[in-house]
């Protein structure tokens, strides 16, 4: 199952690494796309939800890395005004172009 990482720019300036077990991340968020932190959190939890899924589905068991990630960005969003804007700076392995991706 291809994994994938995202890079948050948060609003106190802090970038932060994040795991997907699955690319679903792609359909979600786009890379260098501005969200409010109460859009990023809630795109992004959907995402990996989906991701931990697609790891149930294949393997039998939900992917506790992806839970990990989940409460990695819950922690980091409740320190922010749901208004101010988060920016994904890149996604590893990024999609082919015309490979669609969440706008």
């Amino acid at each position: 199952m291809p994994e994938m990482t995202f890079s948050v720019l948060w609003p106190d300036g802090a970038v932060e690494d994040c795991y997907s077990p699955s690319l679903v991340v792609h359909d979600h968020l786009t890379a260098g796309q501005a969200y409010t932190v109460e859009e990023f959190a809630t795109r992004s939890l959907l995402a990996l939800h989906e991701a931990s899924e697609r790891v149930r589905a294949r393997f039998g068991f939900a992917c506790s890395s992806a839970a990990a990630t989940s409460q990695q960005i819950r922690g980091r969003a409740s320190r922010f005004g749901a208004d101010e804007r988060v920016v994904v700076v890149q996604m590893v392995p990024s999609l082919p172009a015309g490979m669609g991706g969440a706008s």
